[in-house]
């Protein structure tokens, strides 16, 4: 995905935005919805082509169909994706539980499985409909708050001046650090492992696979153009994982369902579980992975961020601050203790443990409560 030529960096501006990843780009096309002066600004020279987040769950989808009420929008994204019905439970080839998506009470009964790149064009796309656009590349290096504002100094020298400042720049966030909001948390120890393939999967395109074993945690899930995503919890993965060691993987941890013909992509990355103590300190807020982070297990991450922009847009537009952190930060707390607990249980090494959830998750998702609930947990319409 690219943008235009460098935009020149305006002076002065109600709200800048720094990071244009979904959850920038959703905060600024809520603003330009609500007719709010904003700088969307990002390091990177042009956005990314690489996968990353590859789920998009139906409360995010019914976001979008909130920022194009047309509903072009979500109809633009879906498009480009793959839907899936079911997430699959699995403790190596054994389906331990299936919980469906086709029932929720939503527009959006399924998982939408779709590259990062692509849910940051259509918001793009939509941005520039409405006459905004990102400028890059500036690089945000200091930002100092008074009581009447913010000042953001880029690497070039060049500042800009807002009402309010929105950190939505990532785990490492400029803006939270200037702001001194702690991010308390951990880190697991494992390293993670994330590759596209293509190759033949028992299970078929339809369903998310979560596999359990002692050996880690293993997530499967389809992608557009016959290719699967592969995130996997290892001890201490290789830099850049290649293909016979992903087929190992998958030979060991789902034995006899995945055939690998071929690695499109991978990496290696390590995983916090953090939430920021507090989403605003005066006129500088956090929003998106600045604010949360934690294991991808759910797929919950983009989906939050996105979330928390559209709701910092609506906050921001009719001045509403306190109550945008009073709304988001129980979320991010309440997603990072899913996310951990499904990690945990997912890997863990004590047979005892391991015994007991073989049983009793089979006998819990007979209950059709649990199952929609869980559904529901997933698809992050709870959270509405």
């Amino acid at each position: 995905m690219t943008s235009t030529a460098a935009l020149p960096l305006p002076t002065r501006t109600e709200v800048a935005v720094v990071g244009a990843g979904p959850t920038g780009l959703a905060l600024a096309v809520t603003l330009a919805e609500a007719g709010v002066d904003f700088v969307l600004l990002d390091r990177q020279a042009e956005g990314a082509n690489t996968s990353r987040a590859a789920v998009v769950h139906a409360r995010t989808l019914e976001v979008l169909d909130e920022l194009d009420p047309s509903g072009a929008l979500s109809a633009d994204l879906v498009g480009r994706g793959v839907p899936v019905s079911r997430f699959g439970v699995r403790d190596g080839a054994r389906l331990l539980a299936a919980v469906d998506f086709d029932g929720l009470p939503t527009a959006h009964p399924y998982a939408l499985m779709v590259p990062q790149y692509e849910t940051e064009a259509v918001l793009l796309r939509r941005l520039r409909a409405l006459g905004g656009d990102v400028h890059r590349p500036y690089e945000v290096t200091a930002v100092a708050q008074d009581a009447e504002g913010a000042t953001l100094t880029t690497a070039t020298g060049e500042t800009l001046r807002a009402a309010h400042a929105v950190g939505a720049d990532g785990m490492h966030s400029a803006v939270r650090a200037a702001a001194g909001i702690a991010f308390e948390g951990d880190t697991y120890g494992e390293s993670f492992v994330l590759a596209d393939v293509v190759m033949d999967w028992a299970p078929g395109p339809r369903e998310v696979s979560l596999a359990f074993g002692a050996a880690g945690l293993t997530v499967i899930a389809p992608l557009p153009g016959g290719h699967y995503r592969i995130v996997a919890t290892v001890a201490e993965a290789p830099a850049e994982p290649d293909l016979a060691f992903v087929r190992g993987l998958l030979d060991e941890r789902v034995p006899g369902q995945a055939a690998v013909r071929e690695l499109v992509w991978s990496s290696r990355f390590r995983i916090h579980h953090r939430v920021a103590d507090r989403y605003r300190a005066g006129r500088l807020l956090l929003a998106g992975d600045a604010a949360h982070v934690h294991s991808p297990a759910g797929g919950q991450g983009m989906n939050t961020g996105i979330q928390d922009g559209h709701a910092l847009g609506r906050a921001l537009a009719v001045g509403d601050l306190d109550g945008y952190e009073a709304a988001r930060r129980p979320v991010a707390l309440r997603v990072v203790a899913l996310t951990h607990r499904m990690t945990r249980v997912a890997t863990t090494r004590n047979r005892a443990l391991r015994a007991v959830r073989n049983i009793l998750l089979p006998a819990l998702a007979r209950i059709p409560a649990l199952r929609m609930r869980l559904a529901t947990e997933l698809a992050e319409l709870r959270y509405r």
